[in-house]
Formats: C-alpha cells, structure tokens, sequence
C-alpha cells in the first residue's frame, strides 16, 4: 500500500510508533489517553478507509468489554454505584480505571495494526538485517505469518466447499468438525512450507555471507524534517504541563497531517488538469 507516510524512510517509521507505542503505554492521563486512542484511529482510518470499519468497531467493542468488566473484578474505591453478589461493590474509581485500560488497549492495537501495514518486511530487513540478521528474519516472518494463514484458510474452506465438504448442517458439533478438517490441512501445509522455504533458504546460500538489502533507502529532507519535528514533539512532552499535552498530539498527528496533506495535494493538482 502506497501511503504518504509509507515513503518515507524506514527509520523515520519505526521511530514514530516505537515513540507512540512506547508513549502510550506508560501515559495513563486521561488526555493522554483519549489523544492516543482517536490519533490511532484517524490514522488507521485514512490507511484503510471503510474497509477498516468493521475492525475498528470491533476492537472498539472490545475496549468496552474491558472497560466494564474492570469493575466487577476490581471492587476498589469509595465511590460505589451499586452493589451485586453478596454486597460485592461496583465503584465509580474502577470504572474509570477500566475505561483507561480500554482506551490503552484499544490504542495499542490501532497503532500495532498501522504499523502492519506500513512496516513492510523489506522495511524490517534493511533496518534490523545488518545489526540482527536471525531476529530480522524472524519478525519478518511472523509478520506474514497471520495473513498467510488467514488466506490459505479461505482458499482451504472454498475448496472443501466446491468439493461437497462444507457442513451440511447449522450446528455447532458439525461447524467443529469442519473446523478442525480445515486446521489440519493448515497445520500440515505450514509444516511444509517450512522445510521448503528451509530448503530454498539454504540452497541460495543463507547466513554464508554478509547480507545485502535489495531495496535501498536514503535520507531525504523530509525525513530529517519529519525527525526534527518527532524531536521537538518530544522535548515539549517532557517539559510537562499543557505544553506536554500539544507536544503529544503533534508527535501522534504527525502520520494523520502528512497524510492528509498529501491527499490535499494530490486532489489541488487533478483539479488544475
């Protein structure tokens, strides 16, 4: 996926979320917080688009879900609402530390889900390949690994289905046992798949040699403007205060601005043909 953002170098990226991960775990102000969960999801949206709604509402439901059952695992606090089982107290404190949970968790998996689809394993490979070839080639791979699953699950269950293999029925005993039929033949597939791509890797001469990079990636000067800018963002969260505040959506609406921007660009030069 082509994104403003995306061409960029791969230092510029992985500085950004490792900064807006990083941040938004250890921020637990409400301000803080509430500024990471909508930037997250700004930017999630302007990556996707409607079809990233459906996960959105999703992940959002659930930061709810853990936003409320907070209370009934956690009765600390002075200020109660009401009571359930034996007396036990639902507070208003527990409550409000679930939503800070929720919107955290929330967040992090709108940040973690942009960064899936901006970090490609090229990215990974060029930044990390030199200093940490085997951790590299791992997170590469496991970056790949859920979508290649989820694809080679759905080529899986079509063609049980084209084959009169698909349940004949709409109970759970018979959605289990297609279930598991497809899980078995995904199981036996990725096992393969590993000792081939083991064979290939080894037959083309893997970890013989120093490894290069195919795709280069040089220093431009919006990606030291962008550096600058992610610094200064930066310093103006440590001073604190109010200032923090701006600091910390400047540093997580940089993405979301640059984006945007582009956008605008692109739409101002059509209009002019």
């Amino acid at each position: 996926m082509n994104t403003a953002f995306d061409g960029y170098h791969p230092a510029v990226n992985i500085m950004f979320f490792a900064g807006a991960i990083a941040m938004g775990m250890f921020f637990t102000h409400p301000v803080f917080l509430c500024v990471s969960a909508a930037a997250s999801a700004l930017y999630y949206l302007l990556l996707t688009h409607k079809s990233g709604m459906g996960f959105l509402f999703g992940m959002l439901l659930t930061a709810l879900c853990v936003s409320f059952i907070n209370p009934f695992l956690n009765t600390t606090g002075d200020t109660v609402l009401f009571t359930y089982l034996n007396a036990r107290p639902f507070t208003l404190e527990a409550l409000l530390y679930g939503f800070a949970t929720g919107g955290m968790f929330f967040s992090m998996l709108m940040w973690f889900a942009s960064f899936n689809i901006i970090m490609t394993s090229e990215k990974f490979i060029f930044i990390f390949g030199a200093l940490a070839p085997a951790l590299s080639l791992m997170l590469t791979m496991i970056l790949r690994l859920v979508p290649s699953f989820k694809r080679k699950a759905r080529s899986i269950a079509a063609a049980r289905k084209c084959i009169g293999k698909a349940p004949k029925g709409d109970t759970k005993k018979d959605a289990l046992e297609n279930s598991m039929s497809i899980l078995s033949v995904l199981t036996s597939w990725a096992l393969e798949n590993a000792v081939i791509t083991a064979d290939s890797m080894k037959s083309r001469g893997y970890g013989s040699a120093k490894r290069s990079c195919f795709a280069q990636y040089k220093l431009k000067k919006q990606d030291i403007t962008a550096i600058i800018i992610m610094l200064a963002a930066t310093a103006l969260i440590a001073s604190g205060g109010a200032v923090g505040g701006v600091g910390y959506a400047a540093f997580l609406l940089l993405p979301s601005i640059i984006h945007v921007k582009e956008e605008l660009t692109w739409l101002i030069l059509k209009s002019r043909i």
